[in-house]
């Protein structure tokens, strides 16, 4: 089963969007920089803003690059306000 996830850094006023397979070991990645140059490495307040769990992988990806092509903070706070809206993307992406 897989994860998306979307991050917020107060310190950056930016979010991360995310998916895997293993939220746990994921999560630690990002908030003990496992990979100093990417993105999250910038900041070290990240915390969970949204969380869907379990999902088919192939489907987290796909839900995660939709999400991503959004670009937009009011979807993200859309998709955490209005729970249909994520139910929407897990039916369009089955």
């Amino acid at each position: 089963m897989a994860d998306v996830y979307i991050l917020y850094s107060p310190i950056l006023k930016k979010f991360y969007i995310g998916s895997c397979q293993e939220f746990t070991v994921r999560i630690e990645q990002h908030r003990y920089e496992k990979f100093p140059k990417a993105f999250t490495a910038k900041a070290k307040d990240w915390v969970i803003y949204f969380r869907k769990e379990n999902l088919n992988y192939a489907q987290a990806r796909k839900i995660e690059t939709h999400i991503k092509k959004m670009k937009s903070k009011k979807y993200f706070e859309d998709l955490k306000r209005y729970p249909e809206i994520f139910e929407r993307l897990v039916k369009l992406y089955e």
